[in-house]
């Protein structure tokens, strides 16, 4: 099994209603040099123009992105490629960043191959530190700029340092 670290943004909160715009993927691993940037054009007319604003896009931008069906058929190849075994979904909110991959996923292929299950980064330091309310992410180099790479990049980092504090995970 190989771990992902996804990071989505997003032009509103509604899955379905509202779009993904861009996302970001690092594979775990030492090295932290390989990736997956992808954008998708609008699905529907519905935004809200301050959730879009974050990404960094204007609508007109978004609306000259990739079909999101193409995206999705080059990120499943791009996971074949880079996973050993089924590839493992992990992220700063899972409850979001997994749940549109998933749509996304389902919608246009059928089928999601991360499957129905996922990992949460602030859980997983939480427990180390047996705090419900540690915060993990001073643990980041890359700060966060909502280019979902960059964030996707800072958490793997974050990753790599509870590594070394310990946690048993997979950077292969």
């Amino acid at each position: 099994m190989s771990l992902f670290v996804v990071d989505v943004e997003s032009d509103g909160g509604l899955l379905g209603r509202n779009s993904m715009v861009c996302f970001g993927v690092v594979k775990l691993t030492p090295e932290l040099d390989t990736t997956f940037y992808g954008k998708t054009r609008p699905i529907s007319e519905f935004y809200d123009e301050r959730a879009l604003a974050v990404s960094g896009f204007s609508r007109e931008e978004h609306l000259k992105f990739d079909d999101p069906a193409i995206v999705m058929l080059e990120f499943e190849a791009w996971l074949k490629t880079y996973s050993k075994g089924r590839p493992i979904l992990i992220s700063d909110n899972n409850g979001y960043d997994s749940s549109w991959i998933n749509w996304y996923f389902l919608t246009y292929l059928g089928k999601n191959p991360f499957g129905w299950s996922s990992r949460r980064i602030g859980d997983l330091y939480c427990g180390m530190q047996n705090d419900t309310w540690a915060a993990w992410k001073k643990l980041r180099t890359t700060r966060p700029t909502h280019n979902p790479v960059d964030d996707a990049m800072g958490n793997a980092e974050a990753l790599l340092k509870m590594k070394e504090m310990g946690l048993k995970i997979d950077t292969k």
